[in-house]
């Protein structure tokens, strides 16, 4: 069985960027996979313009050119495949981690194809995964979607779209501009002021011209094959629809979290415990990197407000070893 120095669970952005830590102060390391590299960035709408600007998503020292100063998702795939090629860094990808096991001072890792010996582990699994569900009568039906990939596929369709924060606007603007009959649903009273700037004037006027029907403090209530139910401030109404895009965000994966021992908060926000410095949870050896710290506060962290959760990791690792 291989051991390792570190075993890091994911290749997304910040877990490649552990990977580069490790390689930096030679530190053996595997980083396992269940898809793609970067695979939550691969599912992306196919669209979608990065939130930041190109440097300040950059790791390992290697330059982020795009065409413009917001990348999209397609340069940052090439730009990630480029920066794990380049660092050389051990990735097993399409390999989903079922368990982790702490023996002693050491860690048994046991995969869908293999198991693994680590001294240590940081867990960088995001939260892209699992969707907040509405729970409401309908929603396992195939009509109801929680990721959005492209328009195209729904060209002069009905559609009801649930959210208002980014991605629910870019769902709601895509699809119209395809010809889609889009009606928006939000708890809130208004376009959230996250909404990217250069996107919210144009979900406004759309909204207030009529193009895009919006019910603000509404929420669905019930999905059916050719229609849906929708609680509104003048009451219930049913309106004919083909597609529910349910943009209601995501959250970690906490079976997983607490099934390898870490604990969660007692309060609605489910955050893992860790120590804010070091990043190592109640489990001495395990660490916590990137957005699956945030618990349900997703809004929290990002991928370059989290890039420095590898320094501190492996700065502590080497304070123990010395």
């Amino acid at each position: 069985m291989n051991y390792y120095d570190v075993i890091i669970i994911g290749a997304g952005p910040i877990g490649i960027t552990c990977g580069i830590e490790a390689k930096k102060r030679n530190k053996p390391h595997l980083i396992i996979e269940k898809g793609c590299l970067v695979n939550s960035l691969y599912h992306y709408p196919t669209n979608m313009t990065f939130f930041s600007t190109s440097e300040r998503i950059e790791i390992g020292e290697l330059p982020f050119v795009s065409h413009s100063d917001k990348p999209t998702r397609r340069e940052s795939l090439e730009y990630y495949r480029r920066v794990a090629h380049s660092w050389g860094l051990n990735i097993n990808t399409y390999e989903r981690v079922t368990n982790i096991e702490k023996e002693k001072d050491s860690f048994l890792v046991t995969t869908s194809k293999s198991k693994y010996g680590a001294a240590n582990i940081i867990v960088a699994t995001g939260f892209f995964d699992k969707p907040n569900l509405l729970n409401i009568p309908g929603e396992d039906k195939p009509k109801t979607i929680h990721y959005f990939t492209e328009a195209h596929p729904y060209a002069y369709l009905k559609l009801v779209v649930i959210g208002a924060a980014n991605s629910a606007v870019d769902v709601a603007l895509e699809t119209f501009r395809r010809g889609s009959e889009v009606t928006m649903v939000m708890r809130e009273d208004k376009i959230k002021d996250t909404v990217k700037y250069w996107v919210k004037p144009d979900i406004e006027n759309r909204i207030k011209e009529g193009s895009i029907k919006a019910y603000f403090n509404s929420e669905l209530k019930e999905i059916r094959d050719d229609e849906v139910d929708i609680s509104t401030q003048d009451g219930l109404i049913t309106i004919k629809n083909d597609f529910v895009f349910a943009m209601t965000g995501y959250h970690p994966d906490y079976d997983f979290l607490q099934k390898i021992g870490i604990e969660l908060s007692q309060d609605e926000n489910l955050i893992p415990q860790f120590d804010v410095n070091t990043f190592e949870t109640n489990v001495k050896g395990m660490y916590l990197a990137g957005v699956v710290c945030s618990g349900q506060l997703t809004g929290k962290w990002f991928i370059e407000n989290s890039l420095s959760h590898a320094n501190s990791i492996f700065n502590h690792l080497e304070k123990l070893n010395n």
